[in-house]
């Protein structure tokens, strides 16, 4: 007899799941005792900051704990299938799992930089995928691949195709990623922050994707994220986690209207507001060693209107003129292009000392090649970038070189930013030798000492690697490494985007502290439109490698004038519930 649809049943239940890490004999504990069950057809949620457990927990669904470190202490994973027949996911032995992976259950990965191979195709990973599980023939599997492509929105599908990893963008990666992960029809999904690093757009496609696959196949979705606004679009019931444990569980309006634990209240609170600016988000620690309710204090539309009238009275630090920077696709025999892409086109604005310009679009919209086109880091193909009255397009290595003491870049992928073979106290030292900084290497350490305790490290870091380190501490090292050379003015490229919410309060409580301290002036990419607002003075809106809006932050965001503008700001999940 069949079971009755209407009633909800498990199909995965996690009971007393205990995880820990062995290192030099010492045990630590990173998931403790977590049970909880997913049901059939519907969608949980799992939230909480870097190293909470969450990401660990869904690799212990997958049998994808890390070894030979990794130990699974305790509990089951029981998958329910057909006719009632329970299977424990832990005692599967490796060469089982891997039928099972893939194609009954699959994941989609937090980091597509680290995630897709560089040395394949994109086309040719999710055919894999296909080819592993299912007995079809490749030309099928690639016909497959491309209508994934298509059903997850990616622009130009027979480009991706034949791309490699590195000639997409981070949010066009992420799209391959969630096409391999649905190659094969899962009967459960995890998505690991599967939107992180896309902007809000494409964000609200992705999740009413997964809404209309999930009822289409009926598929049961573990969806983790840092944004519980996210969360609250697309799951019905949440559990929080911290520090391994659940310490809270229910339905959204629950969570969201009657949060219980100081870590609930705290995750809610940190984010960007979107009708006030605080002098300082609230992080969770305002929450977990103190009340929270503590007053908090707000910049005045006239505060912010005195200071801006004395930031603008100053000349500008940097001006870009008229900026164009062309990519080559495709060239003939001759060595003649044939097929070309502009990514930066005819972009100028200017930039005042103290100021934070912030520059906001899409994936693929040209922000970040605008960012490196400033540096040099890609040649523009005309126009020209003014620092101070240098004319930086004119300058020789040397003194280019040189400039690069005064302009620095915070990049967008922590993971990848930092070379994984050396100490991350090396990683910081390494441009002071470079510019010959503060005399010797015994200063230098020094030096790496006081900027670790500035983004909130401690000396103990300095000679561990990359890996040891949460996704929002190797986003410090790379701050700390940028102040390394004591610059004038930071490109932040995307510095937040892969942090959950209450570590992105951190780290941008922190630009602001470090703007302060040292006069810094930044250029503040993000897709996140509330974040930006919350950063900038005033904000630039970039669209096909354009210009489309420039004015003071609070007017863009309240009064857009473009369709474009307006369109993001629709798109920002408000985390209504009820």
């Amino acid at each position: 007899m069949n079971p009755d649809p209407n009633i909800e049943t498990a199909i995965l239940t996690v009971t007393d799941l205990s995880i820990a890490f062995i290192s030099d004999g010492i045990e630590n504990t990173a998931v403790d005792h977590v049970s909880f069950e997913l049901q059939r057809g519907s969608t949980l949620g799992i939230v909480g900051e870097s190293g909470s457990g969450k990401s660990l927990t869904s690799l212990a669904i997958m049998g994808l704990v890390p070894k030979p470190n990794g130990v699974v202490k305790n509990g089951s994973i029981l998958f329910h299938g057909n006719a009632d027949v329970k299977t424990n996911l832990l005692q599967l032995p490796e060469k089982e799992m891997r039928l099972w992976r893939g194609k009954r259950i699959a994941m989609i990965f937090q980091e597509p930089m680290t995630s897709l191979n560089p040395a394949y195709r994109c086309g040719k990973q999710v055919m894999e995928n296909i080819l592993e599980h299912e007995k079809v023939s490749k030309s099928e599997a690639r016909n497959r691949t491309l209508d994934l492509f298509r059903e997850v929105m990616l622009p130009d599908p027979e480009r991706t195709f034949t791309a490699y990893p590195h000639q997409v963008s981070g949010g066009q990666k992420q799209r391959v990623m969630i096409a391999m992960a649905l190659a094969c029809n899962p009967d459960i999904l995890i998505a690991d922050e599967p939107t992180t690093a896309l902007d809000v757009t494409v964000q609200k496609t992705i999740l009413e994707l997964l809404r209309s696959l999930q009822k289409k196949h009926n598929i049961s979705l573990i969806f983790i994220s840092h944004n519980l606004d996210v969360i609250a679009e697309i799951a019905a019931n949440v559990l929080v986690m911290y520090k391994g444990k659940i310490v809270e569980k229910g339905s959204i309006e629950q969570i969201f209207k009657h949060p219980q634990h100081p870590y609930t209240k705290g995750l809610l609170a940190c984010r960007p507001p979107l009708g006030k600016r605080p002098q300082r988000l609230k992080v969770i620690a305002d929450f977990i060693e103190k009340s929270g309710n503590e007053t908090d204090t707000f910049v005045s539309p006239a505060e912010r209107k005195l200071n801006h009238e004395k930031l603008y009275f100053a000349k500008p630090i940097l001006k870009a003129e008229g900026l164009n920077t062309i990519f080559t696709l495709k060239r003939n025999l001759a060595g003649k292009a044939i097929k070309q892409y502009k990514a930066v086109n005819n972009v100028s604005f200017e930039v005042y000392p103290g100021e934070t310009l912030g520059l906001v679009g899409e994936s693929g919209c040209g922000k970040t090649t605008l960012g490196r086109t400033i540096l040099r880091l890609v040649e523009p193909t005309s126009g020209n970038t003014v620092y101070n009255n240098l004319q930086v397009n004119q300058l020789n290595a040397d003194d280019l070189r040189k400039l690069r003491k005064k302009l620095q870049i915070i990049f967008q992928d922590p993971y990848s930013s930092l070379n994984p073979r050396i100490t991350i106290g090396e990683a910081i030292i390494e441009p002071m030798r470079i510019h010959k900084l503060h005399g010797n290497d015994t200063l230098r350490k020094s030096k790496v000492f006081e900027l670790l305790q500035k983004v909130g490290l401690e000396e103990k870091h300095y000679g561990r690697y990359p890996h040891e380190f949460s996704g929002g501490q190797r986003q410090r090292i790379c701050i700390a490494r940028a102040l390394a050379v004591e610059p004038e003015f930071i490109i932040c490229d995307e510095s937040v985007s892969a942090l959950d919410v209450s570590v992105q309060a951190q780290v941008l409580n922190l630009l602001n502290d470090l703007k302060k301290e040292f006069g810094l002036t930044y250029l503040f990419i993000s897709h996140d439109l509330s974040v930006v607002r919350y950063m900038s003075d005033r904000l630039m809106v970039m669209k096909n490698g354009e210009i489309q809006e420039m004015g003071e932050a609070d007017e863009v965001y309240s009064n857009p004038q473009s369709e474009y503008t307006r369109l993001l700001l629709e798109a920002i999940p408000k985390g209504e519930v009820g």
